[in-house]
């Protein structure tokens, strides 16, 4: 194992952003590991990859399904097994948490950024299911995969955890006073509050009363998860001080998750994520970056 060598994981990364961010850490030096839930995507990534890039030293694929302990914990094993240890971890996997009728949105002349202001009536379709998914992915993937790689991420000189989040999940966007005083709470706040502030929300969705109770009436799913995840970038910073937390929105990009409908391109999106993962200063930590910028959680 070469001890000046950088090793990076980015989960979600066979398109968007997340496949972005690999290149661009793949640029600077850094070994990266691509994944993806569906295999052969990612190793269809991983060859789009190296042939637009012509880096094929520093990315290797690793199937990896942040909704599935098992497979995290199999993606760990072959992380201590290969390179002894993690330097970066790119926390990018991320979905909607709907379905939405982009080209009626289109239509409209309307725009994602500050969805929760636009009328989205007749252009989403949002079900029990679909956001329970969106949890489990966006909140709970991401805590899986950090506290797998946290023992491996002990072991770097600087290690590095970048969670990508969004200014939707902003507390202005949550006006249930109790959810919002919970997150908020940075010296209370643990994982099981953060868990009753998500099973409270699953269960007001269930009896149709989001809106009565204060949740987003809009891409409600999406906005609580990056909200949870975003308390979560806070906690944990808390909790592993020799580890450099943070958390991101790189902006409005163009990717399917907002049916290509951003203003930035995914390679300025991925560069402030990349930027993050590779400063030198390790000591600025458990903040929300808006791109390259210190911003606030509220």
């Amino acid at each position: 194992m070469d001890s000046e060598k950088r090793y990076a994981v980015v989960t979600g990364s066979n398109k968007g952003i997340g496949f972005e961010v690999c290149k661009q850490l793949a640029a600077n030096g850094v070994m990266v590991v691509l994944t993806a839930r569906d295999e052969k995507k990612g190793l269809e990534a991983l060859e789009k990859l190296k042939l637009e890039s012509g880096i094929s030293e520093n990315v290797i694929f690793h199937q990896l399904d942040v909704t599935d302990q098992s497979s995290v914990d199999a993606f760990a094993d072959f992380i201590k097994a290969k390179f002894g240890r993690l330097d970066i971890l790119v926390s990018n996997a991320g979905i909607g948490g709907a379905v939405v009728d982009y080209d009626a949105f289109k239509a409209k002349g309307q725009l994602v950024i500050d969805s929760h202001e636009n009328d989205w009536t007749g252009m989403l379709t949002e079900t029990p299911a679909l956001t329970q998914e969106c949890l489990n992915t966006n909140y709970y993937g991401a805590k899986r995969v950090v506290e797998a790689f946290v023992p491996l991420l002990g072991l770097s000189k600087r290690p590095k955890i970048v969670i990508v989040s969004s200014t939707m999940g902003k507390l202005k966007n949550i006006s249930n006073k109790w959810a919002k005083g919970v997150l908020s709470d940075v010296e209370g706040l643990t994982e099981e509050k953060i868990d009753g502030v998500l099973n409270k929300y699953k269960s007001d969705f269930k009896q149709g009363s989001l809106e009565r109770e204060g949740w987003p009436k809009y891409l409600s799913a999406y906005m609580v998860s990056k909200s949870a995840l975003s308390a979560y970038t806070r906690l944990i910073a808390r909790k592993y001080p020799n580890i450099c937390i943070n958390c991101i929105c790189p902006g409005f990009v163009k990717t399917d998750i907002n049916g290509f409908t951003g203003f930035l391109t995914v390679e300025d999106g991925a560069e402030s994520i990349a930027k993050l993962a590779l400063r030198s200063d390790n000591k600025t930590t458990g903040c929300f970056f808006f791109r390259d910028e210190v911003s606030s959680f509220e």
